[in-house]
């Protein structure tokens, strides 16, 4: 859980490239809903999708990528 509030961060500070490499480490649920917001970021929507399903969400009910960072964080935080 750590490192996924660590790349979160790093998301928030705008280090794309470098939460891209690190969340590709983890296979978790999380982290797949972290991996799909990157894609969303860079405009990728087609591999976006794809990682919203590994992240058992729904991609075309989705928030902006603002409020999605929210929920992303609060479920890290269990709120």
């Amino acid at each position: 859980m750590q490192a996924l509030t660590h790349i979160l961060a790093l998301m928030r500070e705008g280090k794309w490239d470098e939460a891209h490499n690190l969340v590709q480490d983890d296979e978790s649920s999380t982290a797949a809903w972290l991996h799909a917001l990157l894609h969303v970021q860079e405009g990728d929507l087609e591999d976006a999708e794809y990682w919203y399903g590994k992240a058992g969400r729904h991609f075309r009910s989705r928030g902006t990528l603002s409020e999605e960072l929210d929920a992303l964080e609060a479920s890290l935080r269990g709120t």
